[in-house]
């Protein structure tokens, strides 16, 4: 896909192009229609938005990158409202016109990284002047049409890797780990097999909370020896839905209400889809003569700190890979999971707390993930959510719904879970905001330091500056009788920069 994409940016396969076109923001086979070209604008727009939108983007991640395109294109007077299902846009060109308006709805949604990271520099290299609006269409178009690199069977062998790597994360054995892998697999290719099928997601929860029942159980009747309870429990990480519930409260906290109530639904309906699959599985078991003591699904047996940050690092590579992540931001994301475990149970060790560890663990993410980001050249929610997701509070959603669900003695332990799930949620989603704010005033200091301090360089400009802040300062420096002068020392300079 790289090559694909310097070969349709005119670069060779370093990913230097030759020479930079100086592209046009708006179009220029429809510029003396102010209609036309607003239709085109807002189509792409919201093209643009649906992609990010259904690939894992927050809303207000979505909203900003709709407005600096529009912003970029020159667009009059955009307006723009998202919803959990639909984005509208409109434009007035003039006051003598009447509005263009337009609507698309997000009819699928699958954490997909890949495209993700696609979409991002499209807009990147759009904002840059390097892509006109034609350019832009057509490329995005060809991002919609294409397929993944990876196949499907290693997707499927991701999720499987994910869920042993959690056995591990929680004091599982090998034996644990084994049948979880495989178990996940299953889990895997059945809910793939029911989404061809379209079948509601609420139904497709169903069936893997049941699978991975079933399949736990029937190992411990074979007589395998194994703890049932984390069996399940790392099978029924993969479905739970504490990445949706951490999405809505992040929504919440930047001002969309009505998106944030949507995944809030959405993750609780998820939830309680898993909860009635184990049941179903535990019905079936008993049906057929097995009783299995004390299957407690959603219980952990935290190891040592390097145990747990070793399958903490493993499951969010994993994660990140069955989502199309690219391979190159792998190993920095394991890195980062790792180290956020690890200061997740210091802190928590020290009495602070579970929100208060996962709040400052968040952080850390949140500051380190944004310099990653820009290092390996994907946006910065690949590296976020993948790190964050050991410490998600998927298992206390999961225990709280089941605690509620049986009634009487239960109740109060249930709202105590729930309660504490969303601290958590809230400190994750706090957290990695608040890393991000303070990691982007850092990043521009730290380039500005760079610079200054920069001594003399055996290879590459001795000063970097950027091609915008030149051209501003070189027009507001030239004058029609320096022009000439102005121009024989530039290309002195750069005769002697090349020399």
């Amino acid at each position: 896909m790289r090559r694909l994409w310097n070969s349709a940016c005119g670069c060779d396969h370093s990913g230097v192009a030759p020479e930079r076109r100086e592209a046009t923001p708006g179009n220029p086979s429809n510029a003396d229609d102010p209609i036309t070209t607003a239709n085109l604008i807002i189509d792409f727009c919201l093209r643009v938005g649906e992609m990010l939108l259904a690939s894992g983007a927050g809303a207000a991640d979505v909203l900003v990158t709709m407005q600096a395109l529009a912003r970029h294109f020159r667009l009059p007077h955009p307006e723009i409202d998202i919803t959990f299902t639909s984005l509208q846009m409109s434009s007035q060109p003039t006051q003598e016109t009447p509005p263009v308006v337009a609507i698309r709805t997000v009819k699928q949604r699958e954490l997909d990284y890949e495209d993700l990271s696609q979409v991002d520099h499209l807009v990147q290299h759009v904002l840059g002047g390097q892509l006109n609006l034609v350019e832009a269409r057509r490329w995005l178009a060809r991002i919609v049409s294409s397929g993944h690199h990876t196949p499907r069977w290693a997707i499927t062998l991701g999720w499987g890797v994910m869920c042993a790597a959690v056995a591990l994360q929680l004091g599982g054995s090998l034996r644990v780990m084994m049948i979880a892998f495989i178990s996940a697999a299953c889990i895997d290719r059945l809910r793939h097999l029911l989404s061809r099928h379209r079948l509601p997601f609420f139904y497709q929860q169903i069936a893997g909370g049941a699978v991975a029942t079933i399949l736990a159980t029937g190992a411990f009747g074979l007589g395998i020896k194994v703890d049932t309870s984390l069996v399940v429990t790392a099978n029924i990480i993969m479905m739970l839905a504490g990445v949706g519930f951490m999405g809505a409260l992040q929504d919440a906290l930047t001002g969309f209400y009505i998106t944030a109530n949507a995944r809030l639904l959405e993750a609780i309906l998820a939830t309680a889809g898993i909860i009635a699959g184990v049941s179903v599985g535990l019905s079936l078991a008993e049906l057929v003569g097995i009783d299995v003591p004390n299957l407690v699904p959603g219980r952990t047996g935290w190891e040592g700190w390097a145990v747990t940050a070793l399958g903490s690092a493993l499951a969010a590579a994993a994660f990140a890979f069955a989502s199309y992540a690219p391979r190159r931001v792998l190993l920095p994301i394991a890195g980062i999971a790792g180290v956020a475990m690890a200061l997740f149970q210091v802190v928590e060790s020290q009495d602070f707390g579970r929100p208060w560890a996962a709040g400052l663990a968040a952080f850390f993410v949140g500051v380190v993930s944004f310099a990653v980001a820009g290092r390996v050249g994907v946006p910065p929610l690949v590296v976020v959510v993948p790190a964050v997701i050991p410490m998600l509070p998927g298992l206390s959603i999961y225990r709280g719904l089941s605690l509620l669900a049986d009634g009487g003695s239960g109740t109060s332990p249930g709202l105590l879970a729930m309660i504490t799930a969303a601290s958590v949620a809230i400190s994750l989603a706090a957290g990695v905001i608040l890393g991000e704010y303070v990691a982007q005033p850092i990043k521009r200091e730290a380039r500005r330091m760079e610079n200054r301090l920069s001594g003399p360089r055996l290879v590459g400009p001795a000063r970097v500056r950027s091609r915008a802040r030149d051209r501003g300062r070189s027009a507001k420096s030239r004058t029609p009788a320096s022009k000439s002068s102005t121009t024989s020392t530039t290309s002195t300079t750069s005769t002697a920069s090349t020399d």
